[in-house]
């Protein structure tokens, strides 16, 4: 299906989950900007045939001039959003300082907010749009020691549900998206954070920590229920053409499965299958 009038603008696309969407997109027939921070990684995205954007979502005006800049390009109407740049901060909560929880909040929630704030006014011109939000299973459930992400993914699902009802009738649809594990960086930088914000050694969860270390050091897929980026390229491929969008699109066996489990488990129940599915930051 050849899409080449509908723009559409990625986030996080240095690699994994954004990175191929907007390759995806772009096989397509999408015109798409991908964003990212770094220079080297923008040249390879304009290398791959990508309309390459700087953007960094915890800085206000860096997300203006984004959105600007690809407003511009696209006279003034951007088709389709996938929020999807966002990083894990590990870590207990009561080891998370004010000025770490806020800069996972930044990142993963207030700059996509700022972002679609920006866009949609040309949606709304056109009566036509489509905001994808990649969320997560720990948007879902919460699981010890990913304090930070489940607060940010749990906060996202929520202003997502009210924007989506807020823009009924409007031509503007959401979507989450709520992926189990996928193959992607998103392990070595969580790792990266945890090393940089927490200090583990004197910590209440120190035992609990060296069991999380363990497990951020492992290499390849931490469960045989990982699956490859592919398989939310196809749900974001769905939410952009398909003409009754879904409001959620479950990705991964354990998004599945906890999605029922939630319903039909007292509150009690959970928590004591979240505490063993964690393995006190094992797994």
């Amino acid at each position: 299906m050849i899409q080449r009038d509908k723009n559409v603008m990625v986030t996080g696309c240095s690699s994994g989950i954004g990175r191929c969407v907007a390759l995806g997109l772009r096989d397509r027939g999408y015109r798409v900007f991908a964003t990212a921070r770094t220079p080297h990684d923008l040249e390879q995205l304009t290398c791959e045939g990508l309309h390459a954007v700087a953007l960094h979502l915890d800085d206000p005006d860096s997300v203006r001039a984004a959105a600007q800049q690809v407003l511009e390009a696209c006279d003034g109407h951007v088709y389709g959003l996938f929020n999807n740049g966002a990083y894990g901060q590990p870590g207990a909560v009561e080891d998370l300082r004010w000025e770490v929880l806020e800069a996972q909040l930044r990142t993963n929630l207030l700059g996509w907010h700022e972002l679609t704030r920006l866009l949609l006014p040309g949606m709304r011109r056109a009566a036509a749009g489509r905001i994808i939000q990649n969320s997560s299973v720990l948007g879902l459930v919460a699981m010890p020691y990913r304090g930070a992400y489940n607060c940010s993914k749990f906060a996202l699902e929520g202003l997502s549900d009210t924007l989506r009802l807020e823009l009924h009738g409007t031509g503007v649809h959401v979507s989450l998206i709520e992926p189990g594990p996928i193959v992607s960086r998103f392990r070595d930088n969580a790792f990266a954070k945890f090393r940089e914000n927490i200090d583990a050694e004197h910590s209440a969860h120190r035992d609990n920590y060296r069991a999380m270390i363990a497990r951020l050091e492992h290499e390849g897929p931490t469960t045989s229920f990982t699956l490859p980026p592919e398989a939310v390229l196809a749900k974001v491929i769905h939410a952009l053409e398909s003409p009754r969008p879904r409001a959620r699109y479950a990705v991964t066996t354990p998004t599945h499965a906890f999605g029922l489990l939630r319903r039909i488990l007292s509150t009690r129940q959970l928590d004591w299958l979240l505490r063993k599915a964690s393995g006190g930051g094992s797994r």
